[in-house]
């Protein structure tokens, strides 16, 4: 079994910056891949980003490409998402997620969540 927890989350001004670090506890029989997904009042959850377990690969939603940047780090169990640039339209509940599938992007490869983070992005 794994846990996620996130952490980071909070109210910051459009143009502003944020860190979302995400720790997980357990042990699975796989090395998974990490991600991001968040959900906007009164929307559907969506993909945000991905990396792989070595970290050597990343993918991002378009909306958040450029200006966010997943990382992990291994040694301490844990995944960050940087976030620049933040716009109101990113003001969501952000979650941590688990796969096994490298290359994961739908909901339902994700085999465990994170209780989620409050970001609120002000104008």
């Amino acid at each position: 079994q794994v846990q996620l927890v996130e952490s980071g989350g909070g109210l910051v001004q459009a143009g502003g910056s944020l860190r979302l670090s995400c720790a997980a506890s357990g042990r699975t029989f796989s090395s998974p891949a990490m991600g991001w997904f968040r959900q906007a009042p009164g929307k559907e959850r969506q993909f945000v980003a991905r990396i792989s377990w070595s970290g050597g690969s990343t993918y991002y939603a378009d909306s958040v490409k450029g200006r966010f940047t997943i990382s992990r780090d291994n040694a301490k169990n844990t995944v960050y998402l940087r976030m620049n640039s933040l716009k109101p339209e990113d003001t969501a509940v952000y979650y941590c997620a688990r796969s096994s599938v490298p290359n994961f992007i739908r909901e339902n490869a994700v085999d465990a969540w994170g209780q989620g983070t409050l970001v609120t992005v002000s104008s």
